[in-house]
């Protein structure tokens, strides 16, 4: 393959790791039964005025598969972290005995292992899409490259068969990241 279209495929093929790597980082924010101090990754705590990540203000451990439990640098954090919590609907209520907080984890219903399985495969599709998106993206970057650049033909078609392969190769790894989700999830 021509370098110029080496070099568009590479650009195209970080753009779609970007998209896998957004889709993990995702599911690990899903409530599956399983104590994961991810589920927090998304909560803010005010910590003099100024919303902080929740992971800044606290250390946050998992002693066994059903408890979290947050233990906030300050003393005075803690009415704070407890609110933060319940206000960013995380599905935990935390408890506090004046020096750490504690989410005990409650198991899923059928129901709503059924609902995480449908959001995971939603997710899946959308990371399916942008991998798509940025194949087609590519795709437009060799039609110019040929048109402006002097990129021949060929090398055009190649470049066009490379993204294909590499686009494949994200769309299969998504489906084993949604099937092993899937597989958590469904696991009692």
């Amino acid at each position: 393959m021509l370098p110029r279209a080496k070099e568009i495929v590479d650009s195209i093929s970080a753009k779609m790791q970007d998209s896998v790597d957004f889709l993990e980082e995702d599911l690990k924010t899903y409530r599956v039964g399983k104590a994961n101090p991810s589920i927090f990754n998304g909560v803010s705590v005010d910590y003099y005025g100024t919303q902080t990540p929740l992971n800044q203000v606290a250390s946050i451990t998992t002693p066994d598969a059903k408890t979290i439990v947050i233990q906030p640098w300050e003393r005075t954090l803690i009415g704070k972290v407890e609110k933060a919590i319940l206000d960013a609907n995380v599905g935990l209520t935390p408890s506090n005995n004046g020096e750490v907080i504690r989410c005990v984890v409650p198991a899923l219903t059928e129901e709503r292992r059924r609902e995480l399985i449908k959001k995971a495969k939603a997710a899946g599709e959308t990371s399916k899409v942008s991998v798509r998106n940025a194949r087609r993206d590519g795709i437009d970057l060799l039609k110019k490259a040929q048109k402006n650049e002097g990129l021949t033909e060929d090398g055009e078609k190649e470049g066009e068969e490379e993204l294909q392969k590499v686009t494949d190769k994200w769309v299969k790894k998504i489906d084993e990241i949604i099937a092993a989700k899937e597989k958590e999830i469904l696991t009692v």
